[in-house]
């Protein structure tokens, strides 16, 4: 089992890795977006780039393409927060090579060598709720050592620079893929940009 330390207002939390028994916390989480099951579900890096794939999105079932992943994932594919026992948050984290939209995304090639010991998180949800508590920065650290726990070298993300945007803040759905200011909090290192907002992070074990 994972932990979670506590964060800022945050006490208690604990964060667990995503098994089948926890399938309804992590759909919990996701709220009314999971009534949809063309919504991505945290898919959306396992796919490749639209451009390479002749399904639209609205006919894709990502509800049970999940399920049946975490059902059948020898390691499970992220990680749920849990405060008080109730889900608020999740996180998505596995290897680089494992996610068809980061090899194939153009932007990220040129900073980004080969590499099967990097892992990469794609993406969080918080329950409203629980904003602005920590709650996407301690599953972050906590991903971290999920991922060093099963062998990776490094882990990788590429979230938003909200300070970089220039359009005012940013909506929760915008900022899926984490902030910079998370990945900063949890120790990691800019390696470069894909575009003035969108830096990519490191920490290698």
């Amino acid at each position: 089992m994972v932990q979670g330390a506590s964060l800022d207002a945050m006490s208690g939390l604990e964060v667990r890795p995503l098994t089948l028994s926890r399938w309804d916390d992590v759909a919990t989480v996701f709220g009314c977006r999971g009534d949809d099951a063309a919504w991505d579900w945290c898919r959306r890096f396992l796919q490749p780039p639209p451009e390479q794939t002749n399904l639209p999105q609205e006919r894709r079932d990502n509800r049970a393409a999940f399920h049946s992943e975490v059902a059948n994932a020898p390691v499970p594919p992220g990680l749920i927060a849990y405060l008080e026992d109730q889900p608020v948050g999740w996180t998505r984290v596995g290897p680089r090579d494992e996610l068809a939209g980061v090899r194939g995304n153009r932007a990220l090639a040129r900073l980004l060598d080969p590499d099967p010991g990097a892992w990469w998180v794609s993406c969080f949800a918080v329950a409203p709720h629980a904003r602005r508590d920590g709650v996407g920065t301690s599953l972050l650290r906590a991903a971290v050592e999920f991922a060093f726990a099963h062998g990776a070298r490094s882990v990788e993300g590429h979230p938003v620079d909200v300070m970089a945007l220039k359009t005012g803040p940013a909506s929760p759905s915008a900022i899926f893929t984490g902030t910079l200011a998370m990945f900063l909090a949890a120790g990691f290192t800019e390696i470069g940009r894909t575009y003035p907002s969108r830096p990519v992070m490191r920490l290698a074990v």
